[in-house]
């Protein structure tokens, strides 16, 4: 084995056990500090788990108070150190396991480089051959279980890995979904980059085919997953639209994992031992996100135009306004929920605003009502945020109910020069599906159109004629 220093300076391997063993005292080191800076020094609770879902509650550096901000810069501070160490003892390891180097990838991927250091652990040492394809043949191995299942040809292969990947897919998200009810990381991160690592494991199985038929393959599952999520009426077409870009990038990284692991080793007969280690570990990290249930972060949106008019004449259609027009973007036409009128119930602070969406109505107890300046409420009820697109009459999958809920909302009207109006609307919300921020890319696009179809009439409706 290397020395500490040669493999900190990015030199040297390492073997399985000292592997082990530093990455199980690093980490609990790291944790242990964590856990010290931030309830001793900085007064802060809550930071056992969070690195471990860093993409949770990302949040803009200007937004972030000033105690905040230090408490930010000392975190990333401390875990300089680890970062550098955790890379220098991964590619210390590759080399010793004959990996490529560029695996160290999976270093900073969360969730996953836990996956990946349990994989690191359980791979043995081995001196890289020439090339795979070209080192000196040894006595003929036994056949096992999987050379007899899986065909030899390469669209036997191919169809076989598919076919698997998609029934013990199709089988965890029933288990994440309907078991567990739960929409988190396992279910849109483990489940494609499993499906994409076990069909390219059985795809190379008998000779290493070409990379980019792997890619291929490793596509091929999670697509075939969403047909058969459509066709069997668990999911719309709009939500499988919206995982796909996600899915599909996890099943090449899963499949990329598999082919070089094939590639760089040729070891056939350790391909059940990752494969049942994948299996594995997807439903236990599911069990185990359900378990901790972590909360919810609740982000805001804010959208604003200016109004010919002053905010006297704008108010009126803040409080209340008429029934919209039918909706002419696609997003609307595809099942996006989209507002259709609102309507009020008293007046001032305790009054109920109902704002009517095309699959329900939102329940808005008054909070705040300062003429003509501010409307602020808190949301009582959501409707469905939208109404699946399905060759079915209708779906009613989990996450439409529960899982995107509008906590209050605003509109802020500021006078501006000449008689106009900034008019400013503001919703917080809140949902249960992992990795928060990807899913928010969508659902802050979705309620920032939802804002612009509601003040852009109020801004027509508004406008005083001359």
């Amino acid at each position: 084995m290397t020395s500490a220093a040669r493999i900190l300076r990015g030199e040297g391997t390492i073997a399985r056990q000292p592997f082990v063993i530093a990455g199980i005292v690093l980490g609990i080191l790291k944790q242990s500090l964590d856990i010290l800076l931030a309830t001793v020094v900085f007064r802060h609770g809550g930071v056992a788990f969070n690195y471990w879902l860093p993409f949770d509650r990302l949040v803009a550096f200007t937004s972030l108070e000033p105690g905040e901000y230090k408490f930010l810069l000392a975190m990333v501070a401390l875990a300089l150190p680890f970062i550098w160490a955790g890379v220098c003892l991964t590619l210390a390891r590759l080399r010793d396991a004959a990996l490529p180097a560029w695996l160290v990838l999976f270093f900073f991927l969360p969730i996953f480089n836990v996956l990946f250091f349990i994989f690191l652990c359980c791979t043995p040492s081995q001196e890289k051959p020439p090339h795979p394809l070209l080192a000196a043949p040894g006595p003929p191995r036994p056949q096992t279980l999987l050379d007899r299942m899986i065909p030899r040809s390469g669209a036997g292969s191919a169809f076989a890995g598919a076919m698997l990947a998609l029934v013990i897919g199709l089988l965890l998200v029933l288990l994440s979904t309907s078991v567990l009810t739960t929409y988190g990381w396992g279910l849109f991160c483990g489940v494609p980059f499993m499906m994409g690592f076990l069909s390219v494991m059985i795809y190379c199985h008998h000779e290493l085919r070409p990379g980019l038929s792997c890619m291929g393959v490793a596509c091929l599952s999670p697509m075939l997953l969403g047909l058969a999520l459509l066709v069997y009426a668990f999911e719309g077409v709009m939500c499988l639209l919206m995982a796909a870009p996600l899915a599909l990038a996890l099943s090449v990284l899963g499949g990329g994992l598999a082919y070089s692991i094939q590639r760089w080793r040729g070891l056939p007969e350790t391909a059940a031992a990752m494969m049942s280690l994948v299996l594995l570990v997807v439903p236990a990290g599911m069990a185990l996100e359900h378990g901790v249930a972590p909360e919810p972060p609740t982000f805001a949106v804010t959208s604003s135009v200016e109004v010919d008019a002053p905010p006297e004449a704008v108010w009126p259609n803040v409080v209340a306004f008429a029934e919209l027009p039918p909706p002419q973007e696609l997003l609307f036409r595809a099942g996006v929920a989209y507002p259709i009128r609102a309507e009020i119930t008293g007046t001032g602070p305790g009054a109920i605003r109902h704002c009517v969406f095309s699959t329900g109505a939102f329940v808005e107890p008054i909070e705040v009502c300062d003429a003509p300046l501010l409307l602020k409420f808190s949301v009582q009820s959501n409707p469905a945020p939208l109404a699946e697109w399905t060759p079915y009459e209708r779906v009613t999958p989990p996450h439409l109910r529960g899982f995107l809920v509008s906590r209050g909302g605003q509109f802020h009207l500021t006078p501006l020069p000449g008689g106009r109006t900034l008019l400013e609307g503001t919703t917080w919300y809140r949902h249960s599906m992992w990795p928060a921020a990807y899913w928010r890319l969508w659902s802050d696009q979705i309620i920032h159109q939802i804002h612009l179809r509601v003040l852009h009439y109020i801004a027509t409706r508004s406008i005083l004629p001359r």
